[in-house]
């Protein structure tokens, strides 16, 4: 599974903790934030902190996380003796 790791968008820091199955716990300020999950492929679905239910509505931020995981899971990981080759 995939390693927690962290994502800056504009001016915010958030923590990503992947769950497995394109699903994301997210948290900003240190506290848990949203639990997101791809939904297709530039969409994302948030889900309901008290009910667990997923909510279909556009969300903005949500589908920036989503894009900047995306991102970041498609970057090579590299090992501690590994260099980037400019």
């Amino acid at each position: 599974m995939q390693q927690p790791f962290d994502l800056e968008v504009g001016s915010l820091q958030y923590a990503i903790f992947p769950e497995g199955n394109d699903t994301y716990i997210v948290f900003k300020d240190g506290k848990e934030y949203l639990q997101i999950q791809k939904d297709a492929a530039s969409q994302w679905i948030k889900f309901d902190k008290e009910t667990g239910l997923p909510q279909f509505e556009p969300d903005d931020e949500v589908n920036e996380l989503g894009k900047q995981i995306e991102n970041y899971k498609e970057e090579p990981e590299l090992g501690d003796d590994e260099e980037i080759d400019s």
